[in-house]
């Protein structure tokens, strides 16, 4: 009788790092890149309706998901809901980590911190910031053990000008931090401009995000089909798989 065969180690995960400036198309790319794995979907959104802006923006994100995802809000601890989520064939997206950092900052410092940040308020602030992205990639590392991809945004703040006020560079500072520490980790990174993927490392083609096509006249119209709508790649674009 020949012994059945014991399973094999189970699939890593991929690590997807999605970054871009405000209303860049990095959300809707990344909700794509969710799709194309084919599995549940877990979306792990760290915003909060702050006020009446944010919280159109919101549900402008919550209108456009598939009604099979799971949503998950944390601001603080979006850790525990990715190890929650983390199952074999699975994908887990975390958008984004700027609010995370910005919420970790802010809980440190308080909701309306003063003009001018004590030194050691402004140091305590930044650490707590660490240990929070910190305990997020360690998370993220869990998951794709046990076979989850994960998809992460954020944002690019680096930029434009040095920010005026000093809470405006301990953000910029904190999120460029963070971002260089997911990038050390991940399979593949992309940059957003004007709705076009940029792949810094790796890559899956060039295409627009999806529900945003070239209209007429210059203009732009909103396409059908929602983030899981397949899309023709344009040839000649970056090699998938391509060395790191």
């Amino acid at each position: 009788m020949v012994p059945e065969a014991s399973p094999g180690p189970a699939r890593r995960g991929r690590l997807t790092l999605v970054l871009g400036g405000a209303r860049s198309g990095k959300t809707a790319f990344a909700e794509r890149c969710a799709c194309s794995g084919g599995g549940c979907v877990t979306y792990v959104a760290t915003g909060g309706p702050g006020d009446a802006e944010m919280a159109a923006r919101i549900e402008e994100h919550r209108r456009r998901r598939p009604r099979g995802w799971e949503t998950v809000e944390e601001g603080l601890r979006p850790d525990e809901a990715v190890r929650r989520g983390a199952r074999a064939g699975s994908t887990l997206l975390v958008d984004c980590v700027a609010l995370l950092v910005s919420n970790l900052l802010l809980k440190e410092l308080g909701p309306d911190p003063p003009g001018e940040i004590d030194p050691r308020a402004a140091s305590r602030a930044l650490v707590a910031a660490r240990r929070g992205v910190g305990r997020l990639i360690r998370a993220v590392g869990a998951a794709l053990n046990a076979g989850s991809d994960v998809v992460m945004v954020s944002n690019e703040v680096g930029l434009g000008l040095v920010p005026a006020n000093p809470l405006g560079r301990l953000f910029r500072d904190a999120l460029g931090w963070a971002n260089q520490a997911l990038a050390s980790e991940a399979d593949e990174v992309y940059l957003m401009v004007a709705g076009i993927p940029l792949p810094l490392r790796g890559g899956r083609g060039g295409a627009p995000p999806a529900g945003v096509m070239p209209g007429g006249g210059g203009g732009i119209r909103q396409g059908g089909g929602g983030p899981c709508a397949r899309r023709p790649r344009r040839r000649g674009g970056p090699e998938r798989g391509a060395p790191r």
